[in-house]
């Protein structure tokens, strides 16, 4: 405090510390640096100041060179300064170099500075903020100055922080930083600084979900070798800018088994790009991404303009990272996904009614697309669509890299987003729906099959569109009070029977009484479920569409069909004239309506589905032309299975009579919102297998059922109840297990199957330091996903070898940790419950007392202090 002028004293202390730094070369000297510019270096073992500097600039940071013999200090201004410390002199009153990269006009804050230096003699300045405040001051930019070279990395999200990978041996001169690794909001980017240009390296995890929002997702099992390997080409050709060095960050090894099959995640977004992740292990690794925003003409995209960057811009920006919030046309939304794994095949449905139908190419391509307009609306009178306008295709030939290639553009009319789609790549051809209708389109010979208009006459809302934010008020009046009149009649009407039927009541109970419980199987108790009026809006909705060859002629003739299920529990049936491989260039598909059901309480259908003769559903197209699966039964009668928002129900086909029916809403109180048939492989063998009907409802749980006799089996909660976007994210594999959106940013995997389980099993090496208190080197935990709530269940033994043990395997945990709190009883089925507040008593379980520490170390040998393992399972 003597030594240090007056302006820099705040009062009898100096002032707010903004920096703390060790010298790189000796431990008992700390740089400290204070906000108003003044910096020390503090010598613990005298306890003296070392050496001073009298800096006139705000401080924000500071940084050792690695010798120890030079400081670089940033600052609020924008700007750094380089200090030297002279050993002949205490005091530095002027730094060596003072600069404002981004100068002269005003900048922004340089929030933290790195100084690395190489054998080359180029060293390494990296730092964070400092760009000009009135043109750029909303930028997330980290810089990179080596040499006269210099460039500005753009972040989409905030930096919050980022360090070098570099040779850190006391005997290493330099420190030739290999890796730059930058931490931002949402994600985790890491640049190879031994590569000229500095190029991004692929991070084998932790890829952002949510580069653009994700709007919809789908699961592929058991993708062929063929279509993976294409699609990671394609997918490596994609990005050449990417460095070819290794992942620099080692997190231990990998323990567990080569998945026996490979599985594919499909995530459509907000900005019209779809993207392929490999979900056949643990974490989601990215594989390709497709565009389709190219197809259409829309306004110069945002990265566009930052990637063509001249030399002479100012400040050199390059944007880094793949997260991209920004979508110039909320009309591009992906909105339905469906692919064939057979002949790679692909239909992409979009929020404007655009309904691509793509090709793998392995090969660059240029050509046009050929596009076909589908009224859904079929000249009915009376309806205006007041949405948005249809995305307008360019025109001419459009180049396409290798990968996915669209060649048909099939454009809804009105454009309102669809709602379903399918595809049945051995028929040629796509369905797809939207709130208006649905059609049928044959893309081999580029030309509609049908189109059926599903609107009820009071659907005026189904016209104004999902980007639209206009309502009728009076509409929305009208039927307050209609409804508010029917439960009122229809309350009336259950007084008057109430008070007929008494007597006929109370004769019943009396023989309840009499027969006794142990006589009479009582009826689980329903609730009333009131009918949906035919006049409510969005009436029309396609919800589902499925192609089948089954009978619905006659039980003499099988033969394609597609179905359609809507929003007012409308089933329709259509008959298909599909022509033979060697003609479809000569006839053309034709559909016939055969049946169509309406659903007595007017619930919306979720799913539907064919059964064959012995209640397994139907194979997928190629399976059985390929030997991949059995022929289905055509000699005994199908069934089609009606999935809606209330009930399932089986009718036999061709007559359409109902089989068996279970009320989920009247006996479980909870509405169906998704919907699959999953096939389970017994644990003991495999060759036993059982299809369930898995289904997920709005409370958030998932009911197992047997198919075709409805039964129920088992019953999970799954996800909270109150989690409404992850609910409606839920996709189910056909192999038991599951995906939604715990975030925004975060899938949540769980399983339902026994056998067919994903489960994280690591470990990690840690050096264990002498003299430390914990009891136990060794960190165990063994969850097994017991669970299908997503929280796992973790299980274990109490630690049974001793603290001398060198090495140990899976097989041997040596801690555990506790299923449940300790004031409550012990549960198999009671998640772990990570959320609440951590207590004093919580953690004093897991310490283990000073005396109960000096002792174990006493009995500790330099052999049992060596590595030990860490085992994550």
């Amino acid at each position: 405090m003597q030594s240090v002028p007056d302006d820099y004293r705040c009062g009898k202390a100096l002032g707010p510390v903004e920096s703390l730094q060790e010298h790189p070369q000796d431990s008992s000297k700390i740089l400290i640096g204070y906000s108003r510019g003044l910096v020390i270096v503090w010598d613990q073992s005298t306890r003296n100041v070392h050496h001073l500097f009298l800096g006139n600039q705000q401080l924000e940071s500071l940084g050792w060179e690695r010798s120890g013999r030079t400081v670089v200090s940033s600052h609020s201004d924008g700007g750094y300064m380089v200090w030297s410390i002279n050993s002949s002199c205490r005091k530095t009153l002027e730094p060596l170099m003072s600069t404002i990269p981004y100068g002269p006009f005003p900048c922004k804050a340089i929030n933290k500075i790195l100084w690395r230096t190489c054998d080359s003699g180029n060293h390494f300045i990296i730092f964070s903020g400092g760009m000009p405040r009135a043109s750029y001051g909303d930028r997330h930019c980290v810089s990179i100055l080596q040499g006269q070279s210099l460039v500005t990395l753009d972040f989409t999200s905030r930096v919050i922080d980022f360090f070098t990978v570099h040779h850190t041996e006391p005997e290493e001169e330099f420190d030739n930083p290999s890796a730059l690794v930058v931490l931002v909001e949402e994600e985790l980017v890491v640049l190879d600084l031994q590569t000229p240009g500095w190029p991004t390296v692929p991070a084998p995890y932790l890829a952002p979900l949510h580069s653009s929002a994700i709007t919809c997702s789908y699961h592929i099992s058991n993708v062929p070798l063929k279509l993976w390997e294409r699609i990671i080409s394609a997918g490596e050709q994609q990005s050449p800018r990417h460095s070819s060095v290794n992942w620099p960050i080692s997190g231990g090894k990998n323990l567990a088994q080569e998945p026996t099959q490979r599985g594919l995640l499909l995530t459509g977004h907000e900005d019209g790009t779809v993207r392929f992740w490999d979900a056949s292990g643990v974490s989601l690794r990215p594989l390709y991404k497709l565009g389709t925003a190219n197809i259409f003409q829309t306004d110069c995209e945002h990265s566009d303009c930052l990637n063509q960057a001249s030399e002479e811009e100012w400040p050199p920006f390059r944007k880094v990272g793949c997260f991209d919030p920004y979508s110039d046309d909320p009309r591009l939304g992906i909105q339905k996904i469906a692919l064939c794994k057979y002949t790679a095949r692909m239909v992409v449905a979009g929020t404007a009614g655009q309904v691509l139908v793509m090709d793998l190419s392995d090969e660059k391509s240029n050509h046009m697309i050929s596009v076909a307009m589908v009224d859904l609306l079929q000249d009915r009178e009376g309806f205006t669509w007041k949405g948005h306008d249809r995305l307008t295709p360019k025109n001419g030939s459009i180049t396409f890299r290798p990968g996915f290639q669209p060649s048909v553009l099939v454009q809804c009319m009105p454009p309102a987003a669809v709602t379903a789609v399918t595809l049945h790549s051995e028929w040629n051809l796509v369905a797809f729906g939207t709130s208006h209708g649905f059609g049928l389109f044959d893309y081999y010979r580029r030309n509609p099959v049908l189109a059926r208009c599903t609107l009820h006459p009071n659907d005026s809302l189904a016209m104004e569109g999902p980007l639209s934010r206009v309502k009728s008020l009076k509409k929305s009046l009208r039927q307050s009070f209609r409804r508010i009149r029917k439960s009122r009649v229809s309350g009336k009407k259950r007084v008057g029977a109430n008070s007929s039927s008494s007597k006929v009541q109370e004769a019943n109970a009396q023989l309840a009484e009499q027969a006794g419980p142990t006589d009479v199987e009582m009826t689980p108790v329903q609730r009333r479920i009131e009918p949906r009026s035919a006049d409510d809006s969005l009436s029309g909705v396609v919800r589902c569409l499925y192609f089948a060859d089954t009978f619905l002629r006659d039980a003499a003739h099988h033969g394609p069909t597609m179905w359609a299920g809507t929003n007012s529990g409308s089933v329709f049936a259509y008959a298909l004239e599909v022509p033979s491989q060697e003609k479809f260039s000569e006839r053309s598909v034709e559909a016939v309506l055969g049946k169509e059901i309406q659903l007595m309480h007017r619930a919306p259908v979720v799913s539907i589905a064919v059964l064959d003769g012995r209640g397994n559903p139907l194979p997928e197209p190629y399976e059985v032309s390929r030997d991949l699966a059995k022929a289905p039964d055509v000699q005994g009668s199908h069934s089609v299975l009606i999935a809606s928002e209330e009930q399932f129900k089986v009718f036999t086909l061709p007559k359409v009579s109902a089989k068996t029916k279970f009320k989920l809403t009247a006996h479980e109180g909870c509405r169906v919102r998704k919907v699959a048939l999953v096939s389970f492989t017994s644990l003991a063998c495999e060759d036993y297998t059982e299809n369930c009907l898995a289904c997920l409802t709005n409370l958030g749980d998932i009911h197992i059922f047997t198919v075709p006799g409805l039964r129920p089996q088992v019953h999970y909660n799954c996800i909270r109840k109150e989690d409404i976007s992850g609910i409606a994210s839920c996709v189910f594999t056909k192999h038991g297990q599951g995906f939604y959106l715990i975030s925004p940013s975060e899938f949540e995997r769980f399983s339902l199957s026994a056998r067919n389980i994903t489960e994280p099993l690591c470990s990690l090496e840690l050096v264990r330091l002498r003299g430390t208190t914990s009891r136990s080197p060794n960190f165990t935990g063994t969850p097994k996903l017991t669970q299908a709530n997503g929280t796992h269940m973790l299980q274990g033994s109490e630690a049974n070898g001793s603290p001398g043990d060198g090495t140990w395997t899976p097989e041997e945990p040596q801690a555990a940790f506790s299923p449940a709190p300790t004031d409550s009883p012990s549960s198999p089925d009671s998640p772990l419950d990570t959320t609440g507040d951590i207590t004093v008593e919580e953690v004093k379980d897991f310490l283990a007392s000073s005396e109960e520490a000096e002792r174990n170390l006493r009995n500790v040998s330099e052999e049992e202090a060596r590595s030990r393992g860490i085992l994550i399972k």
